[in-house]
C-alpha cells in the first residue's frame, strides 16, 4: 500500500510539473494562475500546496526539470572528442539542439531569470551543466591559464551560447551561430 501511495504522490507531482510547464510556455509565469495549473493537472489545490510551497517553487521545479533535460541531451550527444576544441564545439551544438525543444528557450532564458533571478538560475546551472563547460574550457585553455580567467572565459562563453540560442529561436540560422561559436572558441585559445 505504501508503494502505491508513493507512486501516486510522485504521479501527482509530475502531473503538476507537466501542466505548469505547458501553461508557463503558453502564457508565461506572470499570466499563469495556480487554479489553472491544478485544473490542467487534474488535481486539487491542496495537492499543489502539498508538493510546492507556492507558484515560484513549482516554477523552480519546472526549470530544474528543463535544465536536467538539457544536461542529459548534451551528455547523450557528446561523444569522446579528439581535442578539447572539438569537445567545446560539439557541446555547443548539442546545447543548441537541446534548447530547440519547444518552449525551452522561453522557460530557461526568458522566464527563469525574471522569476528566479540571476542567482537562482545560476544555482540551477551549477547543479546541471556548468561544471562540464568549465571543465571543457579548462582543458582547452590548458594548465597555464589562471583559474579566475578560466571561470571568466566560461561565463562569457556560456552567455554567448545563450545569446546564440535566443537568436536561433527568433529564426536565425543555427549553422551560422554554430560557426560563430566555433570562432569564439578559437579566439579563446589564442594568446
Amino acid at each position: 500500500m505504501a508503494r502505491n501511495t508513493r507512486e501516486g504522490t510522485e504521479a501527482t507531482r509530475l502531473a503538476l510539473i507537466a501542466a505548469a510547464r505547458q501553461l508557463f510556455v503558453e502564457r508565461g509565469y506572470a499570466e499563469t494562475a495556480t487554479p489553472d495549473i491544478v485544473a490542467a493537472a487534474g488535481v486539487t489545490r491542496g495537492a499543489l500546496y502539498h508538493h510546492f510551497a507556492d507558484k515560484k517553487a513549482l516554477f523552480t521545479a519546472v526549470a530544474i526539470a528543463e535544465a536536467a533535460a538539457v544536461a542529459a541531451a548534451i551528455d547523450a550527444a557528446s561523444a569522446p572528442a579528439a581535442t578539447p576544441r572539438e569537445a567545446l564545439v560539439e557541446g555547443a551544438s548539442a546545447y543548441f539542439g537541446a534548447m530547440a525543444a519547444p518552449g525551452r528557450v522561453r522557460l530557461l532564458l526568458l522566464e527563469a531569470p525574471a522569476v528566479l533571478g540571476v542567482d537562482g538560475l545560476g544555482e540551477i546551472d551549477r547543479d546541471h551543466a556548468e561544471d562540464r563547460l568549465l571543465a571543457g574550457v579548462r582543458d582547452y585553455l590548458g594548465p597555464k591559464v589562471p583559474e579566475d580567467e578560466v571561470v571568466a572565459a566560461t561565463a562569457l562563453l556560456s552567455a554567448a551560447f545563450d545569446r546564440a540560442v535566443l537568436e536561433i529561436d527568433r529564426g536565425g540560422s543555427a549553422a551560422l551561430y554554430q560557426r560563430g561559436i566555433a570562432r569564439l572558441i578559437d579566439a579563446l585559445g589564442r594568446d
